[in-house]
């Protein structure tokens, strides 16, 4: 069964992606100086705590609307609907050095949240979840934006 959770990820990693980021948009490139500055800046501390609660609030809230599937980068299994202290205990060990996957709307969206990065990546959402992300991230102090293709 793991396998085919493993399959689907590979498969939705190619899909359209949206980004929950503290940005309202990609940063340009001209500007990678900068950008990388402020990032290292929201990974160090008082910062990367509020960050970590940003994105747990995002995702809790998600669960309550939405069945997860929850995989971390350094366990086999997924586990479906962990408990909220799990969760977000996952989370913040996942910003430090782990990755997370994340399963929703019966397999049909990936979220992914990966160690070092200030952002997390929505694959293939439906326009519901997609509308229900929208608030949510909006709520939280975060925004929600489209990647431009090609970039």
């Amino acid at each position: 069964m793991e396998t085919n959770f493993d399959n689907t990820v590979e498969r939705l990693l190619d899909a359209p992606c949206w980004v929950v980021d503290v940005l309202p948009r990609r940063a340009p490139k001209s500007e990678a100086g900068r950008f990388f500055a402020v990032e290292q800046y929201f990974l160090l501390e008082p910062r990367h705590k509020h960050l970590r609660w940003q994105f747990s609030d995002v995702l809790l809230k998600l669960n309550c609307y939405y069945d997860m599937l929850v995989k971390r980068s350094s366990v086999k299994e997924w586990v479906k609907n962990p408990s909220p202290a799990m969760l977000v205990a996952w989370l913040a060990e996942c910003l430090h050095h782990e990755h997370l996957c994340i399963l929703v709307d019966d397999g049909d969206t990936l979220i992914t949240v990966s160690g070092g990065d200030t952002h997390i990546t929505l694959y293939n959402p439906s326009n519901d979840l997609l509308g229900l992300v929208q608030q949510l991230v909006t709520a939280s102090g975060l925004f929600l934006w489209k990647p431009e293709e090609n970039q």
